[in-house]
């Protein structure tokens, strides 16, 4: 659900985007404005995006415009005559100023700005006009379009309005002026070309005859020359015919020689010929078996590139099964611990019921113990009673009593042994063995004596004196 949901709202972004995406060509820019500019942005030649419902875009034209100026009435110059101009002007929105044309023209047509600007250029126009005369302004029609164009500059700045071209296409008057300006100077350059004309028909003139002395002084001297030189060629060929002859048999007899050396230089040029030959063959040979060399070698190189390669392979494949086996190893030791710790957890739970129990036991065999303390005290104390009435006998029967238990302690270790192999020189080592039984009871006694200072061997000896006494005195 939260995937479709997100699907969803990539595919709306998107063709957000794309219908938000406005572009524009270099002659024309995009204004937007709204939120969150706070001045507007302006797009020329480029593409940008346009927040919908928040945002506003306008166009702006800022290609080159054409504005008549033409002057409605007639306009009296500098002398008093009344002349009508008409001129045409090229301007275009300066880049620079887009802002305050934006503030001016925002949202109108080429014509509808190509109307605001000629109303201003024709008030420029006719301020000129007035500062010029008559023949001034038909003179120099330059000069007129270019004071236009620079009355009018600071103007058009205000506007954002950029002045590419200024020219004048006609000035006319209405009293014929002009024209009159116009014939009187023809007049004038009808008799300059008629003096010009006969001032050039006589330098033609004395130009022709001149040519003419020129050409004919220049006749004779060439005739003369030509009959020298004519003289000198005959003499020359003359000479240079002998020449001729000589260097011919000079000639002749080199060719010879030359023949002669050059076919000595043609065998030698053989030879050494067919020697590079040779040479350029065995160089051949050595470059085909350095090729083979190399050939040998690449395959060998790549031979051992192809067992690099598959060593690398292996080495990887042990690598990632050594990863694969640790990480199971080190799962194992996860699951083993968690074993572990679950198993402890039992084994102290299981120690707790027992310590509970064990206490619970405690407490009764402590009553019991204490009730069986109670009536063992009572016991003791009668014994006591009784030990005080009848001393040694009585302290001599309750160790005698004991005795068993003593000798079966000490013989329990022996108990324990299955066989038993004696060794010795005598031949009688198995009494020696029982020989030892009674230095134990001996040394149980000694043990005793230590223990409770009661002296065993002594109450027993005292016994057997008043046994036999008693023994005595019942045969008398």
């Amino acid at each position: 659900m939260l995937t479709s949901i997100i699907t969803i709202a990539v595919i709306f972004i998107v063709v957000l985007l794309i219908f938000s995406y406005v572009k524009t060509s270099p002659n024309q820019a995009l204004v937007i404005s709204g939120w969150p500019y706070r001045r507007p942005r302006f797009l020329i030649g480029t593409g940008g995006i346009r927040i919908p419902f928040l945002q506003k875009i306008d166009k702006l034209y800022l290609g080159q415009l054409s504005v008549d100026i033409k002057t409605d009435t007639s306009v009296p110059t500098s002398d008093f005559i009344n002349v009508d101009v008409d001129a045409v002007a090229k301007v275009r929105i300066d880049p620079a100023l887009i802002e305050v044309a934006a503030a001016n023209f925002l949202g109108k047509s080429r014509e509808q700005i190509a109307v605001e600007i000629r109303d201003s250029l024709q008030g420029n126009m006719r301020e000129i006009i007035g500062t010029q005369d008559l023949r001034s302004l038909n003179n120099d029609r330059d000069g007129f379009s270019n004071q236009i164009q620079d009355k009018a500059a600071p103007d058009m700045a205000k506007l954002g309005i950029e002045i590419l071209s200024c020219n004048i296409q006609s000035i006319t008057d209405g009293e014929g002026l002009i024209h009159a300006l116009g014939a009187d100077n023809t007049c004038k350059i009808t008799k300059d070309a008629s003096i010009n004309k006969a001032n050039a028909e006589r330098d033609v003139a004395i130009a022709k005859a001149q040519a003419t002395k020129e050409a004919n002084d220049a006749r004779v001297a060439s005739e003369k020359e030509i009959a020298e030189k004519n003289t000198e060629l005959l003499i020359k060929q003359a000479d240079l015919k002998q020449q001729s002859d000589t260097r011919k048999a000079i000639a002749d007899s080199a060719y010879q020689i030359q023949l002669q050396e050059q076919t000595k230089i043609v065998n030698i040029k053989t030879v050494e010929a067919e020697v590079e030959k040779a040479k350029q063959e065995q160089m051949l040979k050595e470059q085909e078996i350095a090729l083979q060399q190399k050939i040998l070698e690449a395959q060998v190189n790549k031979r051992a590139d192809a067992e690099k390669y598959q060593k690398e392979i292996d080495a990887a494949a042990k690598l990632e099964q050594r990863k694969r086996d640790a990480e199971a190893e080190r799962y194992e030791a996860e699951q083993k611990a968690l074993a572990i710790r679950a198993q402890a957890e039992a084994e102290l739970f299981a120690q707790q019921q027992k310590a509970a129990g064990i206490k619970a036991l405690g407490e009764a065999e402590a009553a019991a113990i204490k009730v069986k303390g109670e009536a063992e005290a009572a016991a003791m104390d009668k014994k006591a009673e009784a030990y005080k009435k009848y001393g040694q006998a009585a302290l001599a029967e309750m160790v005698v009593n004991v005795l068993p238990e003593v000798a079966e302690k000490i013989a329990q270790p022996i108990s324990t042994i299955n066989d038993v192999h004696v060794y010795g020189t005598t031949g009688n080592e198995a009494a020696g063995l029982s020989g030892n039984v009674p230095v134990l009871i001996k040394q149980t006694m000694d043990v005793v004596k230590n223990a409770t200072g009661v002296d065993l061997t002594a109450i027993m000896q005292n016994n057997s004196n008043l046994v036999a006494g008693s023994v005595d005195v019942d045969k008398k």
